[in-house]
């Protein structure tokens, strides 16, 4: 078994161990070094070329992990992703250096599905704007949406998407999603109705975004789709930003094509001041903070964390990815 107190290890996400000390004083008791994120924020490639070198692991966040960081880390053997997605990760790269890429599927499920069912009712009853009319001295009498008998949609159905259905099953809406990889009859067992995609987009009073960021799903939801939606639908997205072409989310809401949208993420984050959904009242928008909570935090971190000491001391992850 390899000597831990040898390696270094470079720890990047912001909120590791901010909930449990312990994550902290584990590693630091294992290992011989450990270097943490100089920034409160992820690190772009140049800035991880100059602490990658000499670091045997990297706890990583959602930072530029592109081939010349990976080429720079002359040391590397494990990249263990504090969270599900690999996006940012050269792992063609990583492969050819021999580093294994690990992530932590599901750690963060419960508090994306939370905080997804949290956006769906904020923009059903446009909680943000009315909150922020009464505080300016406003009454406003709008009209909201009730869930009760409206169809909810969930395109994807992967473990976020399942704790989406769960938390909705008391509202008295109706469930349906698409899934290509997971069978009806297990999506029955939740009584979510299982649709073929373009049912699923046509009925969906509510249509949430659960599927990662392959080459498949960027930019699905785009003019095309947009014009199959439902008029008067809403969008929910707290999957991937590239999922969205957000110009034509844009011109579909303007339009009245769409009655809102409700975004965690986008393509560039934090989102440019010319991103033309910013201006748009009938928008909600949240700085990708589906993870973002004590449970998920621990998860992640303690599961990052177990995965990278495996790999150090020679031993198999539990979630490799390459």
């Amino acid at each position: 078994m390899a000597d831990l107190k040898a390696f270094r290890v470079l720890v990047t996400p912001t909120s590791y161990a901010q909930n449990d000390p312990r994550l902290r004083s584990l590693l630091e008791a294992e290992v011989g070094e450990v270097v943490y994120n100089p920034v409160a924020r992820p690190l772009s490639s140049a800035e991880l070329l100059r602490l990658v070198p000499g670091c045997n692991g990297l706890i990583a966040g959602l930072d530029a992990i592109d081939r010349p960081v990976i080429d720079a880390a002359d040391r590397l053997k494990v990249i263990a992703r504090y969270g599900v997605g690999t996006d940012n990760v050269d792992l063609e790269m990583a492969r050819e250096k021999g580093i294994v890429v690990t992530n932590t599927p599901g750690a963060n499920a419960i508090s994306v599905a939370e905080l997804t069912v949290g956006l769906i009712l904020s923009v059903a009853r446009a909680i943000p704007q009315a909150a922020a009319a009464t505080k300016g001295g406003e009454w406003p009498r709008g009209t909201g949406l009730t869930l009760q008998g409206k169809t909810i949609g969930l395109l994807g159905f992967g473990a976020i998407g399942r704790e989406v259905a769960r938390r909705l099953a008391g509202f008295g809406c109706i469930v349906a999603a698409h899934d290509p990889v997971v069978d009806a009859g297990e999506m029955a067992r939740l009584g979510v109705l299982s649709l073929p995609m373009d049912e699923l987009v046509s009925q969906a009073d509510f249509l949430s975004l659960h599927v990662p960021l392959l080459p498949d799903t960027q930019d699905i939801v785009n003019e095309a789709f947009l014009r199959r939606m439902k008029t008067g639908a809403i969008l929910i997205n707290t999957a991937r930003g590239e999922l969205v072409d957000e110009a034509a989310l844009a011109d579909a809401l303007k339009s009245g094509k769409l009655r809102g949208a409700a975004l965690d993420v986008f393509r560039c984050q934090p989102p440019r001041a010319n991103n033309p959904l910013m201006a748009l009242s009938q928008v909600i928008t949240t700085p990708h903070m589906g993870a973002h909570t004590d449970g998920a935090a621990n998860a992640m971190g303690w599961a990052a964390l177990s995965d990278c000491l495996a790999v150090l001391r020679g031993e198999e992850p539990a979630h490799r990815v390459v």
